[in-house]
């Protein structure tokens, strides 16, 4: 198993030890993605009015937004992946069977010169 982790970060002006499996580099991305997210929905006046449960509650609902869109985009891309390995089977096939016929016509014409 990979050894734990331990990064302190600082997360909307606090400071926080992040502990994990993943790298120090990781722990600060994330860290990064959430100050940006805080930063994002700090620009809206109406924000500094809400209760700190509503901010906080609407911080998870834009992250969730943000994993749900990449899950949707994971479904597209992988949908579009398998797309491809079929037509890319469907082109092998077609060049298995090109050749085949290639070699058989190449058979009966020396067949015919003898």
């Amino acid at each position: 198993m990979a050894e734990k982790t331990d990064a302190q970060v600082n997360i909307g002006g606090k400071t926080y030890t992040l502990s994990g499996y993943e790298s120090e580099e990781y722990l600060h991305k994330v860290a990064d993605y959430l100050n940006g997210k805080i930063a994002g929905l700090r620009q809206d006046a109406e924000f500094a009015r809400l209760t700190p449960d509503m901010r906080h509650l609407l911080l998870n609902l834009n992250i969730a937004d943000d994993y749900f869109k990449e899950v949707a985009k994971n479904e597209e891309l992988q949908a579009l992946i398998d797309k491809k390995e079929n037509d890319l089977y469907d082109i092998k096939h077609d060049l298995v069977a090109a050749q085949m016929k290639l070699q058989s016509a190449d058979k009966g014409k020396k067949n015919g010169k003898q």
